[in-house]
């Protein structure tokens, strides 16, 4: 007979794991799971069910919660999901009955997690022929059964006949006498082989083309190497790459100053470069002076809305329908509060209107080009309806509440949104975002979904009829909602492509068209909590205001992860070409105009970023900050602590809030450099 409790069924997903003891002594409870050991492949699943028992072996209905690790394993609905090989644990809680007393039984159900066998291995050589002397390069890809790729794979070489070429253990094959030969890549018991012929060295000389005389740090500088024989020019030849570097200054310079690939090169400091060729026995080079960048900007405090009260979460600004500017404030982990601010004059702003809603985190604001409507995400509301707010801006100093929407999902939380002028996107407890028709603000109305299987979601940016929805491990998901080259409507979601990006969290992305090259980029920020392996400490975070009494609270969390930037202009062939990292605070939300980046930095402030330009490498090391704001504020929720949390330009200004101390506004101001 199975005994009932008056409490509701509840799973949760946490990162951490509950210290806690197998049973308890004093409840008699006991939990069994089927299976009580998992064993699954990266993106597979399976159910598991865990009973609680009594001391006298009856089932006893109580909830039961799971936590895992958010990364590898999710538990939905009964339901496990695989998402990095390891192995790990689901430590499984009971609660204890009313009345009862004693350590909260828990099971630890041990998984693991293997990846799929490998089903095709791609070599990408770096030349179409082989030469003695010469050395050819690969970067292999390992694809499972699928089509997806395995992460950081593991490769063994080797050739058939040393003598005529031989490879090391990064798949360098190196010629050395004329002759065929085979070269073999293994992993987990698959190989490919693949036949080459060693010919003669044909070129008596070799020329580097292409590049600059001059170029500033950060600049992108494109080199090819072409020999010369006999019989003429010679286009194939596996060149080797390399640099020598002067610096202008050797006290400041650093060791590493560029970054040779292929015969693209990119400087980190300023100095004189010396592009080296290698062919066979053949040396060319080519010298290109360096300068800095020198972009750097004031940057000047222009006002600020103060909110002390609580965490302020994201801001949005716009031109309302009366012709002045507006900004929309949010806040986090408080009482469902949203703030409406005149930023008409940053150096006067003030807010017009507050509205409360049934929320513990109003986490995202947003509104469409036009301002006629705006939209505020709700989670952790009373009733667990959750969903989205919708307002009537006509008046913008005054919103209304028009209407919600809390259906079709959205009851499990709308952690963010994206408004157009006719559709609003929402998530919907992180598993999938809600496409609503808004057009009609009164009567919001529901149009389609899009649920990335095996897949977590925490934004979505729409771009050109493109919704690009940024998806933790697995990177960004891209579906065509009405772009219509991949057959996609606003009614019917089409999926392009996937990025997984499994050495990040993508938290946030940012599709950019750079007019000047004709790239389109996609710009990929992290979201991860601590330190990680880094080796900075410090005071453990705890996000709650400074108590005199007892010294405790004031501290700010640590956060890391970068900026991933993708070259997209290919969908089908989308390139990591470069990151933006700073190692002591980790990226949040971010705009890009005018080849500007705008970047939350959470602790590492307002950083304000040169991405003009082809991309490549980091752009922290190559002089392309234009300007850094760190907002302090000794009445704010946490006093004193910076933490950036969204930037927005508008109208020449620099708007952003922050997590502590509410909605700033900046402005850089240009300066005049003398002619050198």
């Amino acid at each position: 007979m199975m005994k009932r409790y008056n409490r509701h069924f509840l799973v949760l997903n946490f990162f951490l794991f509950l210290p806690i003891g197998l049973t308890s002594q004093e409840s008699g409870l006991r939990l069994v799971a089927e299976p009580n050991v998992i064993s699954l492949e990266v993106g597979g699943s399976t159910s598991l069910t865990v009973r609680v028992f009594d001391a006298s072996g009856a089932l006893v209905d109580v909830p039961v919660r799971y936590a895992a690790p958010r990364q590898a394993i999710r538990v939905r609905n009964d339901v496990v999901q695989a998402f990095s090989a390891g192995n790990f644990e689901i430590v499984a809680t009971a609660a204890l009955p009313a009345g009862v007393l004693g350590e909260i039984p828990t099971l630890r159900i041990p998984v693991s997690i293997s990846w799929p066998g490998i089903n095709t291995i791609n070599l990408n050589p770096s030349a179409p022929m082989l030469f003695v002397g010469t050395t050819l390069t690969h970067h292999p890809i390992a694809f499972h059964a699928d089509g997806t790729r395995r992460p950081a794979p593991v490769f063994t070489w080797t050739t058939s006949d040393p003598t005529v070429a031989s490879v090391d253990a990064y798949g360098a094959l190196t010629g050395h006498s004329e002759g065929t030969v085979t070269l073999i890549v293994s992993i987990e018991g698959s190989s490919r082989e693949t036949l080459h012929t060693v010919r003669s060295f044909p070129a008596t000389e070799l020329l580097i083309e292409g590049g600059s005389d001059e170029a500033r740090t950060g600049d992108v500088l494109r080199f090819s190497a072409n020999g010369l024989g006999p019989e003429g020019r010679i286009e194939d030849l596996p060149v080797t790459w390399a640099y020598t570097f002067i610096p202008d200054d050797s006290i400041k310079a650093p060791g590493s100053a560029a970054i040779m690939n292929e015969g693209s090169f990119v400087a980190e400091v300023p100095g004189r470069y010396t592009i080296l060729a290698l062919s066979g026995s053949l040396t060319s080079r080519k010298t290109v002076l360096v300068h800095g960048r020198e972009i750097v900007q004031p940057i000047e405090l222009q006002g600020q809305g103060a909110v002390g009260s609580s965490h302020t979460s994201d801001l949005w600004v716009f031109e309302g329908l009366d012709g002045k500017d507006y900004a929309i404030t949010g806040t986090w982990s408080a009482a469902g509060w949203a703030y409406f601010w005149d930023v008409t004059d940053p150096t006067n702003m003030f807010a017009t209107d507050s509205i409360q809603i049934d929320a513990r985190t109003v986490n995202d604001v947003k509104a469409p080009p036009s301002g006629r409507y705006a939209a505020l995400s709700r989670e952790g509301a009373s009733n667990r309806s959750n969903g989205v707010v919708i307002l009537d801006m006509a008046n913008p100093a005054h919103p209304i509440i028009a209407s919600t929407f809390e259906t079709h999902g959205v009851t499990g939380g709308v952690h963010n949104m994206f408004a157009t002028e006719d559709y609003l996107f929402a998530l919907a407890g992180g598993d999938k975002y809600v496409i609503i028709d808004i057009r009609d603000p009164y009567n919001p109305m529901y149009v389609s979904e899009y649920n990335h299987p095996n897949s977590r979601v925490h934004d979505v940016w729409v771009h050109d009829g493109i919704a690009y929805s940024s998806e933790w491990e697995n990177g960004v998901v891209v579906v065509d909602v009405g772009n219509g080259k991949w057959g996609g409507t606003i009614e019917d979601p089409v999926f392009v492509t996937n990025i997984p990006y499994p050495v990040g969290a993508t938290h946030a992305a940012f599709p950019y068209h750079q007019e000047s090259t004709g790239k389109f980029y996609l710009f990929l920020g992290d979201e991860m909590s601590g330190g990680g392996n880094e080796p900075w400490a410090g005071r453990g975070s705890d996000n709650r205001p400074y108590n005199i009494d007892t010294g405790e609270g004031g501290v700010q969390g640590r956060m890391r992860g970068y900026l991933h930037i993708i070259d997209f202009t290919d969908p089908e062939d989308p390139l990591d070409v470069a990151r933006y990292e700073i190692p002591e605070s980790g990226t949040h939300n971010l705009w890009i105009e005018d080849d500007v980046l705008y970047q939350a930095h959470y602790k590492g402030g307002l950083r304000v970023v040169d991405i003009s330009g082809e991309l490549m490498g980091n752009l922290a090391h190559q002089g392309r900050e234009i300007a850094v704001y760190k907002p302090q504020d000794p009445g704010g929720f946490l006093r004193n602590q910076v933490s950036v949390w969204g930037a927005q330009p508008h109208k020449g200004h620099i708007f952003f809030s922050d997590m502590n101390s509410g909605l700033w506004a900046a402005k850089l101001s240009p300066i005049s450099r003398p002619i050198s």
